[in-house]
């Protein structure tokens, strides 16, 4: 063995990727419980569900083990190439791609399905930490407008799957945005953004005063009182700053009103036209508006249950009955995270999270220790791609966030996630196990 694989082999990260190991062992152990009825037998082929999974895992095994012997100047030289292979590929789903679930997301192989939307986070990140790399962090409208774009054109291609579970965890990129300069005042429109759309949809689904005006009933009324609000709110603003300052104050707060009321208007219309009713009616369960669906709430009622009667230590393996028994729909997939708790109980599910917590902090220490800016970002872009599936899936399965079709990493089942997954990490040790070489 030369004196440079001993140096890689050295300087690799064990402890994340061991953690990651953990992580894909517990997520196939629970995908055999899932697979597996209370009073069934565990049978060990390749035809079950943990089976295929067993050969994505072997897989994505040998794909890491190559990525390792790959030279990191490899992924710097073809950023380009993946992140367009990207792009063609969101775009051939959408023509050639086989409907599943609703969303033209997948291409199909036999038994077997590849869903790009999955890949397309490794080819964003990429690309994404040449360009910040290149522009040496956010620090010009140039730079930012580069980073947005090319997050955006893969995110929108994925919408119009539509896949807006993905869509979501490419806010994850904002870590990485972040770290390299983004404003702070990017992550406080963001988060009144968030009140609008909590305010927005709660209002926009009441009619009770003025049923005549629809469901523009409850809207037209928040936008009247949201307008007096920004009206004191110009107001007082300008007469708590100097003389000189109060125009360009007094203009701010006009153009920021404008923008938070058509940003609703945009959003309640989307809800009422563009959102399929069972789309709508996930949303109004998860604020706690009633329904005319007795069963919209279906599937979050049974994930509780399932969840609770874990109880503290849980039920063991494989003893999980609303989950083994089919009462917690499609527990083998979106809400696997039911299985594990209602086995393991309060004490298992909060060490899982743990873990996943550990990793993820284990992925922002690594970004810190790096001597090129190519890796730096592309590990927060890591963290928080895995950081949003995380909170986003475990957040849904708890009643959270709406029911949207987000996978929980290396415990879910599906082949191109674990693939995915596994080759975001593969590149991050080699990159990492570089940081004393110089990389640009």
């Amino acid at each position: 063995m030369s004196a440079h694989r001993q140096n890689i082999n050295r300087n690799i990260d064990w402890a994340l990727l061991s953690m990651f190991a953990l992580l894909a062992l517990l997520g196939w152990l629970n995908l055999v419980a899932a697979s597996t009825g209370p009073d069934s037998e565990i049978s060990w082929t390749l035809g079950t569900m943990y089976g295929r999974q067993l050969i994505w895992l072997g897989l994505s095994t040998a794909v890491g083990l190559l990525i390792l012997r790959i030279e990191g100047e490899f992924f710097l030289r073809t950023t380009w190439i993946n992140y367009a292979l990207t792009l063609a590929l969101l775009a051939a789903v959408l023509v050639v791609g086989r409907k599943v679930g609703g969303a033209r997301s997948w291409f199909g192989f036999g038994g077997f399905g590849i869903q790009p939307s999955e890949f397309a986070k490794f080819g964003t990140a990429v690309a994404l930490s040449w360009w910040l790399a290149r522009q040496q962090g956010l620090h010009d409208m140039k730079s930012m407008v580069g980073a947005l774009m090319i997050i955006g054109l893969p995110a929108g291609l994925i919408l119009l799957q539509p896949d807006a579970g993905t869509v979501l965890v490419f806010v994850g990129f904002v870590f990485a945005l972040y770290r390299e300069g983004m404003n702070g005042f990017v992550l406080v429109a963001g988060f009144s953004a968030l009140v609008m759309v909590v305010f927005t949809v709660i209002t926009g689904a009441t009619t009770v005063q003025y049923p005549w005006l629809g469901p523009w009933s409850g809207i037209l009324r928040f936008w009247l009182i949201a307008s007096v609000v920004f009206t004191a709110g110009v107001l007082v603003g300008r007469n708590l700053v100097r003389p000189r300052n109060r125009p360009r104050i007094t203009r701010n707060l006009i153009l920021s009103a404008i923008a938070a009321l058509a940003f609703s208007a945009v959003l309640h219309t989307t809800m009422a036209t563009v959102l399929r009713s069972h789309q709508r009616e996930r949303i109004h369960v998860l604020f706690g508006i009633e329904v005319d669906n007795p069963d919209a709430d279906y599937n979050i009622r049974n994930a509780r249950i399932a969840i609770g009667s874990g109880g503290f230590s849980g039920r063991g393996w494989c003893e999980g009955p609303m989950t083994g028994f089919g009462f917690v729909p499609e527990h083998e997939t979106d809400f696997i995270y039911c299985k594990w708790s209602e086995e393991w109980g309060f004490l298992g599910s909060s060490l899982l999270v743990l873990l996943f917590a550990a990793i993820v902090i284990r992925i922002f220490f690594i970004a810190e220790r790096q001597r090129s800016n190519f890796t730096r970002v592309y590990a927060y872009s890591f963290g928080g791609i895995l950081f949003m599936h995380m909170l986003i899936n475990i957040g849904m399965v708890l009643g959270l966030a709406p029911v949207i079709g987000i996978p929980l990493p290396m415990m879910s089942y599906g082949g191109s996630s674990v693939l995915a997954f596994s080759i975001m990490l593969a590149v991050l040790l080699r990159l990492d196990a570089e940081r004393f070489s110089v990389l640009r």
